[in-house]
Order: structure tokens, then sequence, then C-alpha cells
């Protein structure tokens, strides 16, 4: 069976990526190195999963595709003609969405080319696992990434989420021409560096329930937003607000998580749950 004849499906969000260059520089910003347990998430034909073996990479690779999946390890034998790479790759099929990473060794790191409509469950599946990535390497949709990155000003509750976890770079954009076939939109690598510890020591549950209902009413400031989203009385969020030293005018996107510590540390939030 010979993959690269196979049409990918539109239904999946599938698009080939070939270009050396790109599947190159993912591998770098995944940090992978020889020995190194990886875990690819959308092998499709097996471009970037050749990468990874190349480079002495224990890889699991997650497939939801079941053509693609059965054929994987021919179609990166066709590639590699060396055996000794194949002892190195598991193929598992499956569904990210309900993929449990705990049953990942650690240290291991993450590398996926994914459909753009998948992204925002992986990133917060990445987050809420107890067995995080140690470095990740995504391609995804341009502007998401921008978003993901995006710091103080321009962050939104995804954006919180993931910087509450991770380190978050920008890596390479990749043209909508390099893929088969192109997408509507151009791709970025988005960068993530797991963090020693998450940025704070706090009930993250009370804290993400905060943001969340910060973020709740677009283009509303933080008095109106928090005070419904929290069900508080809105002179108690402005007086927790001002021994915050914030502005109760702003809006959600315009702090930064440092900002939102300072709030959650003067607002006794859930008091009454037990």
């Amino acid at each position: 069976m010979v993959l690269d004849s196979n049409a990918p499906k539109k239904s999946l969000g599938q698009h080939w990526l070939h270009d050396e260059n790109v599947l190159d520089d993912i591998c770098t910003s995944a940090g992978v190195m020889s020995g190194d347990m990886v875990l690819e998430i959308g092998p499709g034909l097996g471009t970037l999963t050749s990468r990874l073996l190349s480079l002495g990479a224990n890889v699991k690779a997650l497939e939801f595709d079941h053509e693609l999946a059965s054929a994987l390890i021919v179609n990166t034998r066709q590639l590699l003609k060396d055996k000794e790479y194949i002892e190195r790759l598991e193929v598992q099929e499956g569904d990210i969405r309900s993929f449990n990473f705990t049953t990942m060794e650690q240290p291991y790191k993450l590398c996926a080319n994914i459909p753009y409509y998948l992204t925002s469950h992986l990133l917060r599946q990445l987050c809420d696992t107890p067995n995080k990535p140690a470095q990740t390497a995504l391609l995804i949709q341009k502007e998401v990434a921008e978003r993901v990155v995006a710091e103080d000003g321009k962050m939104s509750i995804l954006s919180c989420i993931v910087h509450f976890y991770y380190d978050c770079f920008e890596g390479s954009i990749v043209p909508a021409i390099l893929f088969t076939p192109p997408p509507k939109v151009d791709s970025q690598v988005l960068i993530l560096h797991k963090r020693p510890a998450p940025l704070f020591d706090i009930d993250e549950r009370k804290f993400f329930r905060l943001i969340k209902a910060g973020f709740a009413g677009k283009r509303k400031n933080l008095r109106n937003t928090l005070s419904a989203g929290l069900a508080m009385d809105k002179d108690r969020i402005v007086e927790s607000l001002e021994n915050a030293v914030i502005d109760s005018h702003r809006r959600a996107e315009t702090l930064s998580l440092y900002e939102w510590k300072s709030i959650y540390d003067v607002l006794d939030l859930l008091s009454n749950e037990a």
C-alpha cells in the first residue's frame, strides 16, 4: 500500500506536509534527541515520523484514520529503508481526544501536525493532564499560535491556562502552499516548555473559575463580568479590585496572570463550597 497516493480526507482535516526544512524544524522545536520518547499525534503519511526515528527517538504514533494507522509502518519502512528504525516505532490507532497521557513514560516530548479543529481541545488536555510533556511542538493555525503566545493586553482564557503551565514561544511560520492540499490560512509552530511547577501554588480550580468569570462578557469591564460570573455584589467586586490595585473598568484581556493572582489573593472565592 503506497500512502502517498491516498488523497487527504477533508472530513478529517488532513493536510499532508512534505517540506523537509519544516519537518526538521518541528523536531528541533521539540528538542528531540537520540533516545527520547516522543508522542506524535496524527502521523498521517509518516513524513514527520521518519524524521523523528532518524534522529534516534522512540516514537509512539497515535493515528485516528484506520487506513493510515494500518499502513504507517509499511510507509515508514519505505521512507527509511531500515528495520532498526521500525523497532523504535509503536503505532496506536485512536483519538487524541480520549488519549490517556498518563500511559506515557516520563520524560517524553510531543510533536504534532494536527487538524485545526483539534487545537483548543488538545491544548486543554496538555494543561489538564498530570503527565505533561517536557517539550512540545505543535503545527497549528498561525492566528491561534499568536493568540496562545500573546501576553498582557491580548490574552484569552486559553492563553491564560496554557501560560500557567508552560512557557510559550512562537516558532516558524509555515505557508499554506507547503501543504497538500493547501489550507486556507498559514500555519505556525507553537512551542511549549513545561514549567518545573505551575506558575502559582494555589487552588487551580478556583483560580481558573475567576479567570473564566472575567472573560464571560465580551467588551465588558471586570466590575460587571466578575459580579455576574461569580454571583457577587458589584460593590464587593470593586472593593476587591481596589485592594488588588486594579481598575474595575479594565477588561479581562488586559490583565496579566500576576494581576489575576492579585485578585485571587484578595477575593475569597467559593468560601462556602465544600
